[in-house]
């Protein structure tokens, strides 16, 4: 594979690009890399940016660019090697190419940005029906369409049993592919997305609830002295942010409409925080009366979930000093940055960005709490 290093450091990246099946990048074209930004966030489509050094009679510019090697559609892959250790950063699609000319020589260049590969999904609208199937079944009919690409399903049962009933009701998709998905991940507190990985060419579809429980990431350690790890840190607590929904549900047979109980969260949000954060505003939820009941419950403990989140961090770090790459979606605690808040977050988003010599990234955490739940934080 060709690699290009980054500076001196044990940090190389690898490109591969295709129309479909994806092949390693000639070295002419790894060696004119000039920077590279992946953005991945929880719940939205992740995002790249590339740029090129556009030499006038080199190999991008005689030949690939004119031939379509670098045109809208074309698969590109992303994978960093730190410490021997490789990592598929991006695999998705070119959505858009620049080029910016000139005079002063070896100042063209070349800038592509794409989208993940949820992109394939969300290019064609569509009807269809899918009769006696609960959201999970459909999310998975639907993902098996992209299988070509190396899109293996992660799909989770829903937290509330919702058995369809069709002689009440047919579920019919009217958007996109995407569009449907994510409008079924919505309405059960669940997440949608495309981890790349963990070899070039595969990619895991989760459709499920965020990953909250399990092992953490490497601790980021700010105001530790020569053990800091993070360049900054800065915490919000959003008192407004947190949301009590209220749903109604009416009994097709009687027509008794009853105010459905206010569910535990815990199944979708795991508490991170030891001291747990009130909810100051009541809003009610539209058109659950006429929902079968299971759905409504279902909506009614999404809604509350998703507003859960009213503590959160963000702040940046290098690399090769941290020593790991930060993944997004998952979790990963803080050390020194006071009782308050201290201790485990899921990590909202990444972006990394990629220069000759320099690996940083920027990221955002969030939680339900306030302080740590344990005094013990993973290294």
């Amino acid at each position: 594979m060709a690699e290009l290093p980054v500076g001196r450091g044990p940090v190389h990246i690898t490109l591969h690009m295709g129309p479909k099946l994806a092949k390693p990048v000639p070295a002419e074209v790894a060696e004119a890399l000039l920077s590279a930004q992946i953005t991945a966030t929880a719940g939205e489509r992740s995002g790249f940016q590339l740029a090129f050094d556009l030499t006038k009679n080199g190999l991008i510019s005689r030949t690939l660019l004119p031939e379509g090697y670098f045109d809208p559609k074309t698969r590109l892959i992303v994978t960093v090697t730190v410490r021997g250790t490789p990592e598929v950063l991006f695999d998705g699609l070119v959505v858009r190419q620049e080029v910016g000319a000139s005079n002063q020589p070896g100042h063209s260049t070349l800038t592509v940005t794409g989208e993940d590969l949820s992109l394939l999904m969300d290019l064609e609208e569509r009807t269809d029906r899918y009769p006696n199937l609960p959201p999970s079944q459909r999310v998975l009919a639907i993902l098996s369409r992209y299988s070509d690409y190396g899109i293996r399903p992660d799909v989770y049962t829903e937290k509330v049993s919702q058995p369809p009933h069709q002689d009440l009701r047919v579920h019919y998709q009217t958007s996109t592919d995407l569009g449907y998905i994510n409008e079924l991940a919505r309405a059960n507190g669940y997440t949608f997305y495309l981890e790349p990985g963990p070899n070039p060419g595969q990619s895991s579809a989760r459709w499920g609830p965020e990953v909250r429980l399990g092992i953490r990431q490497h601790a980021l350690n700010v105001n530790m002295d020569a053990n800091s790890t993070v360049d900054q840190l800065t915490f919000a607590y959003d008192g407004t942010a947190r949301e009590e929904p209220q749903a109604r549900w009416q009994d097709p047979g009687t027509r008794q409409s009853t105010l459905l109980p206010q569910p535990p969260i815990s199944p979708l949000r795991p508490p991170l925080g030891k001291r747990p954060t009130p909810a100051l505003k009541r809003r009610t939820l539209a058109g659950t009366a006429k929902h079968q009941r299971e759905q409504a419950e279902a909506e009614l403990l999404a809604r509350a979930a998703v507003s859960a989140d009213v503590v959160s961090g963000s702040g940046s770090l290098d690399v090769n000093r941290h020593g790991y790459i930060l993944q997004p979606r998952q979790l990963v605690g803080v050390r020194g940055s006071g009782r308050t808040y201290d201790g485990d977050y899921f990590v909202k988003s990444v972006t990394h960005i990629l220069r000759q010599g320099s690996f940083q990234q920027n990221f955002t955490l969030s939680r339900e709490g306030l302080e740590a739940r344990s005094a013990y934080v993973r290294p």
